[in-house]
């Protein structure tokens, strides 16, 4: 199986900035600790959009990124959002060279 990458770009309203970003803070953190398979997991700040975030992240294979979605620090990151951001788009992208 190939690597799986990951590119989330999550925008949080206004008013819960600092709250959301302590928990995106806290998913990279638990990610890296807990995650089999995780690769990398990288978390950015974009340069032209207020509040606006990137993870970059790469699984050995779609298995062990099933497992993350499954994992207890991802879905307290999916409750603590609900209503507090502008929008979040994720992409699952697999390298072809």
């Amino acid at each position: 199986m190939n690597n799986i990458t990951v590119v989330a770009n999550i925008k949080i309203k206004e008013e819960y900035k600092d709250e959301i970003y302590k928990v995106l803070e806290t998913l990279h953190e638990q990610t890296h600790k807990n995650d089999a398979g995780c690769i990398q997991y990288d978390f950015h700040k974009n340069l032209e959009e207020e509040n606006s975030y990137t993870f970059i992240e790469t699984w050995e294979n779609e298995e062990f990124l099933k497992e993350h979605s499954n994992k207890e620090h991802f879905k307290l990151f999916v409750s603590s959002i609900e209503d507090k951001i502008e929008y979040i788009n994720v992409k699952k992208l697999e390298k072809i060279k």
